[in-house]
């Protein structure tokens, strides 16, 4: 029984072991820039940049389809749990802020990432895998979901 826990432990905490490996996560500003972020019949670009502080922010910069089609008008934050925030427009989202960089874990995290699609906040885990693409690693009391992100230009 416990070679079983082991072995499974083990298999958890392996991806991120080998993720961890990449070169890119040496350095806290190789989150700097535009990655494009795959959804299903709309695609999306954000940007990082880098505040004052040294912490890390992240915004919707560009949607493949800005416009929704039951209204003619730019997508809105509809699923918002803040009803005030529901006329803000998703491009231009900031839906990362004040990220912050472990040099000893060699990973991103400290912050929640913002799920406009679903109006959820999650904590947020960063890491560059082994190919250069970003995984986030969004967890809400235990339950987690993974997605990779790729580096893109404007």
């Amino acid at each position: 029984m416990k070679k079983t826990v082991f072995i499974l432990t083990l298999l958890t905490i392996l991806p991120f072991m080998v993720k961890a490996q990449s070169p890119l996560n040496s350095n806290p500003d190789s989150v700097l820039g535009i990655f494009l972020v795959p959804d299903d019949g709309n695609d999306s670009k954000v940007e990082f940049t880098k505040n004052a502080d040294g912490t890390y922010d992240c915004t919707i910069i560009w949607m493949e389809n800005p416009i929704d089609p039951s209204t003619g008008k730019p997508w809105l934050d509809m699923q918002n749990p803040d009803k005030s925030q529901r006329s803000k427009p998703c491009l231009g989202l900031q839906i990362i802020k004040g990220l912050k960089y472990d040099s000893e874990k060699k990973r991103w995290g400290g912050t929640k990432v913002y799920d406009p699609n679903r109006g959820i906040k999650a904590n947020v885990r960063i890491v560059f895998s082994s190919d250069g693409r970003l995984c986030l690693k969004g967890t809400i009391l235990g339950i987690g979901e993974t997605a990779y992100w790729v580096r893109s230009q404007r």
